[in-house]
């Protein structure tokens, strides 16, 4: 098959079997500021899994939330930085592949779920200013794109799409988390998300993560005239009241699977949360 990306699996997933202790509002960024050797070693072995995309410890890692903890505005920016600098490393050692800046939403610096719902409290321009300063910053490291990851909101959609417009040298993907197989977590439907980017150069590719297997294949019949980058869950289902992961699933229906997503017409294909480097390799194997 041609013309296919094999992204990366849960980096968290990734860094707390390797023994980091995640239990944190800054979450895998915690591991940036405390111990950054163990998201290179992550990367790697995603990459000796098969990835051929590393997506960088940003998700959580935005300069309000850094502020939160007590940093500087200078500490904060180094620590993105950090981020896609030990994504790299990564890379090279791996021999090849690229960095995917991860751009996570508003509601992942709330910590409150709300990247799931997308029920925030601010509007459209307000996202843009608050999204700005870290856009830049990764903007400026060299990354070859952006992974704007896990949006939950039509208004988030627009402020990213004019932030894009503000950096014209810049590629970037655009994933939503969806709550059924047609819409995104505030209820807009995703194809009407999509359209805001066709046509987009700097676009590479729109579609989904963090998001139940069973969607995906509809979801992607809901993109049009798009490259198409999907990267589901696990398939395991988290309980927030006993906070712990329920079902289970197996790395190789996860790439039993990942034969759909591709008939679908999925060309960038990973997975996110709980997606172990085994499910990487077993996706491989199977596209």
């Amino acid at each position: 098959m041609k013309n296919l990306l094999v992204l990366d699996g849960g980096l968290a997933t990734r860094l707390e079997a390797l023994g980091a202790d995640l239990r944190d509002e800054l979450w895998s960024a915690k591991v940036l500021v405390e111990n950054p050797e163990l998201i290179r070693r992550a990367h790697l072995d995603f990459f000796a899994a098969g990835a051929d995309v590393a997506t960088s410890a940003s998700y959580q890692a935005s300069l309000p939330a850094f502020a939160r903890r007590g940093l500087t505005g200078q500490e904060g920016e180094r620590l993105l930085r950090l981020s896609v600098e030990l994504a790299a490393q990564a890379r090279d050692e791996a021999g090849g592949g690229l960095v995917a800046a991860s751009v996570g939403p508003y509601g992942a610096y709330l910590a409150d779920g709300s990247e799931y719902t997308g029920d925030y409290d601010l509007d459209e321009d307000a996202l843009v200013a608050w999204h700005r300063p870290r856009w830049r910053v990764l903007a400026d490291t060299g990354a070859d794109l952006l992974a704007c990851e896990t949006i939950p909101s039509y208004a988030e959609a627009r402020a990213i799409s004019r932030l894009l417009a503000e950096t014209p040298g810049v590629k970037a993907w655009i994933s939503f988390s969806c709550r059924d197989g047609l819409h995104i977590s505030d209820g807009t439907p995703l194809a009407e998300c999509a359209a805001l980017f066709t046509g987009a150069s700097q676009v590479v590719a729109v579609g989904v993560n963090c998001t139940p297997p069973r969607f995906i294949t509809g979801l992607i019949g809901q993109i049009a005239d798009l490259p198409v980058v999907v990267y589901p869950n696990s398939g395991e289902t988290w309980d927030a009241e006993g906070r712990a992961w329920t079902g289970s699933t197996e790395p190789v229906e996860f790439g039993t699977r990942a034969l759909d997503w591709r008939a679908a017409g999925a060309s960038m294909i990973g997975g996110c949360c709980r997606t172990t480097p085994d499910h990487i390799r077993h996706l491989r194997a199977a596209l």
